[in-house]
């Protein structure tokens, strides 16, 4: 069996992160790409090369680009840094006071975590 690239491992690892932030399951995300849930397995797994055609729909589907879930920056994501990334495009998408909320919760753990 052939080695999987490190490229193609990093890919997977953020179409992970990417529908675990989106909150949606595997199934989920086959159906909206019009696969077998194995399929989008295989993807995850590095197992399956991911197309061009997948990739755009998967980008508008988790509400990030395609240049970034084809690693173009990286060869090897830093999990936590892609997580943390995807949420500020997620609140980049907020109101003014939702976003101000959001902030002030922050605010709230933070300082819970002190005490």
């Amino acid at each position: 069996m052939p080695e999987i690239s490190k490229k193609r491992i990093a890919i997977a690892t953020r179409l992970v992160t990417a529908r675990k932030q989106a909150g949606l399951s595997q199934t989920q995300v086959a159906k909206m790409l019009g696969l077998h849930r194995p399929s989008v397995s295989e993807l995850e797994a590095g197992r399956r090369a991911v197309t061009a055609e997948e990739l755009t729909k998967l980008a508008k589907i988790y509400g990030t680009n395609v240049s970034w879930l084809a690693c173009t920056d990286t060869d090897s994501p830093d999990p936590a840094k892609d997580r943390l990334e995807l949420a500020a495009r997620q609140l980049t998408k907020l109101k003014k006071a939702d976003f101000d909320r959001v902030l002030e919760l922050l605010a709230a753990v933070g300082n819970a975590k002190g005490k």
